[in-house]
């Protein structure tokens, strides 16, 4: 049995090394106890972070802001309430990202969870490599899309010809001319099937499609707003949020696509005449998670609110763009079952309503 004296020593040493590990390690890390209060953080977390040695003792809530995760307390709560260790991706103000690991710090003995230890491991060359991915993704798909588009509608036409040609009386006198009329019959044919064949793989599944996942809405927000942030400083424009929901399932690289279309036609068309205001809203309505992006631009005139959601249409043709933003954004929507609104008078600003369907 280990004397008194013998135990202090173990413990002291015990709390060296802790203290040596926190102290050495490359990665970010924190430890909060089960009253969420930030005890500990390594050296790195200190840097990564903006944390100085008198935050040690604070509550988490006072020193949350530091870590542009909005639900970093109700995640720690979640962890310690169930004792289930949580992954999610961050991304911090220098736009770095971060695999973001809440580990439970169990006792044993006491069979409890008193605490949680956060990591973050660094993953920003990954994520900037499936971005690059992803636009050349998209291009591929919008190539598919179009090629499609535009060789259905005159394959339909020549379809037609055909069948009214065929119904002419006394074609066999023409000699080869029904056997010709079958060649270019049988060529359509093949030529449609191709069309089938190349948006059937547009729409298959492979390593790289987008996959719904929970996801922190402001997290994305924010990432948006960083890419435009130069656009949003040109124009002096000022984005407010109200966001009732904070958590959304959906594919992260088709919200952040959808969100940037949103904001950087606020942007494009905001007004002369006011400072430009963007407000975001979420929230819930029946079976969906509604996202709101008003504006007090320039507005759309009703003749303009469904010609806009259509391939190469644009409001002003003076303004910058290609018109297939709002084309694309329907579709992604469409493809999982979600739909987009537009409410907008000339001169009077627009507000679009994204319409998420929730998870089954």
């Amino acid at each position: 049995m280990q004397s008194k004296k013998e135990q202090i020593s173990e413990l002291t040493n015990l709390n060296e090394e802790l203290e040596n590990y926190f102290n050495n390690t490359i990665i970010p890390q924190l430890f909060i106890d089960a009253d969420l209060v930030l005890r500990k953080f390594t050296p790195p977390a200190m840097k990564q972070f903006s944390l100085r040695s008198d935050d040690i003792g604070k509550p988490i809530e006072q020193v949350k802001e530091n870590f542009r995760f909005p639900t970093i307390v109700e995640n720690i709560k979640e962890v310690i309430s169930s004792g289930e260790i949580l992954e999610k991706e961050i991304q911090t103000i220098d736009r770095r990202w971060y695999q973001m690991n809440i580990l439970p710090y169990i006792v044993r003995r006491e069979k409890r969870t008193n605490g949680v230890i956060i990591t973050f491991v660094d993953i920003t060359p990954r994520v900037r490599d499936l971005r690059e991915l992803e636009r050349l993704i998209s291009e591929n798909e919008l190539l598919i899309d179009t090629l499609a588009h535009d060789i259905k509608t005159p394959l339909t036409a020549m379809e037609l010809t055909i069948q009214m040609l065929k119904k002419i009386p006394g074609l066999e006198r023409f000699g080869k001319f029904p056997e010709l009329m079958g060649y270019l019959d049988n060529s359509v044919k093949k030529m449609r099937n191709m069309v089938q064949e190349l948006m059937q793989s547009r729409w298959a599944e492979h390593p790289h499609s987008a996959v719904s996942e929970l996801i922190d809405f402001q997290n994305i927000l924010e990432d948006v707003k960083l890419t435009l942030a130069q656009q949003i400083s040109e124009a002096g424009a000022s984005i407010k949020y109200q966001l009732d929901v904070s958590e959304v399932f959906f594919a992260r690289r088709n919200l952040r696509s959808i969100l940037y279309n949103l904001i950087n036609n606020s942007l494009k068309y905001r007004s002369p005449h006011r400072p430009l205001v963007v407000t975001i809203k979420t929230y819930v309505k029946e079976n969906f998670t509604v996202i709101s992006v008003k504006d007090n631009g320039i507005g759309i005139s009703q003749e303009n609110q469904q010609r806009i959601f259509n391939k190469f249409q644009r409001v002003k043709s003076s303004i910058e763009g290609n018109g297939i933003g709002l084309y694309l954004v329907r579709e992604l929507l469409h493809g999982s079952g979600g739909d987009i609104s537009l409410s907008s008078e000339k001169g009077e600003g627009a507000e679009f309503k994204v319409f998420l369907k929730h998870a089954p």
